[in-house]
């Protein structure tokens, strides 16, 4: 009986490129990652840099501290922010921005109030908040025009032009917020002046500053780059100023 011989094939090892090449190349990639990632945070910080200074130029001599001295108009745009903070209690930002509005209008400095905010959903509805504060501060309710559709500040200070038809008013909030305000205001050929709101301090005044510099990014990139249009422009709704007594 003859027998047979069974010959097994050796296992080959795939190559799987470990050899000074592969790691070279990982090396190289790595190098070219490193430099993108330094120079695009070294481009982020110039423009970062540029964007604050631009809205800076264009608002600072705007933006008046004192209810005596800021000019008369028929109009006090006053720009929305939550009432409330995350963690409850009234939003110092929110509050603020009241005290400035009820200051302008008791000082004869504006007619009407135009409550420009969010209106995302049924519980959160930030013209309505202003509304109901600044009735409870004696603003009489004629005095006071809502903008349910002012999702952000681009969209609040070209409505007040498109939609409400006012070429000329005053802005209502913190001198950072204002500045911006003032700058798209200034590119969308609105003659706008603002009236500062009472700063806030503490930590979350340096987590809204962060992020006002990258507002200011944005919005230098809407008026610049990318010629922004308005989400909603709705209907006109002329608020039609009443003549001189």
């Amino acid at each position: 009986m003859s027998s047979q011989n069974c010959e097994v094939e050796p296992n080959i090892p795939v190559s799987q490129n470990t050899g000074p090449g592969s790691s070279e190349r990982r090396s190289r990639v790595l190098r070219i990652a490193g430099y993108c990632a330094h120079y695009g945070l070294l481009l982020l910080v110039v423009l970062l840099f540029y964007a604050n200074t631009v809205v800076q130029q264009h608002g600072r001599e705007f933006v008046y501290d004192s209810v005596n001295e800021v000019p008369y108009n028929d109009v006090g745009l006053l720009l929305g922010t939550a009432k409330y903070q995350p963690g409850g209690g009234i939003n110092p930002f929110f509050a603020h921005r009241i005290e400035a509005a009820v200051e302008l209008y008791e000082a004869g400095k504006v007619r009407y109030i135009l409550a420009s905010g969010d209106n995302r959903h049924a519980s959160y509805n930030e013209p309505v908040a202003m509304r109901d504060a600044l009735v409870g501060r004696g603003i009489p309710m004629e005095s006071i025009v809502l903008d349910n559709a002012g999702f952000n500040t681009f969209d609040s200070v070209v409505r007040a032009r498109l939609v409400f038809d006012q070429s000329r008013y005053t802005i209502i909030s913190q001198a950072f917020h204002a500045e911006r305000a003032l700058y798209i205001a200034d590119n969308h050929h609105i003659e706008a002046v603002a009236y500062r709101a009472r700063d806030v301090e503490g930590v979350a005044a340096m987590r809204m500053m962060v992020r006002e510099y990258l507002s200011r990014l944005k919005a230098v990139s809407d008026v610049h780059l990318f010629r922004r249009n308005l989400r909603f422009d709705g209907v006109m709704h002329p608020i039609l100023s009443e003549p001189d007594p």
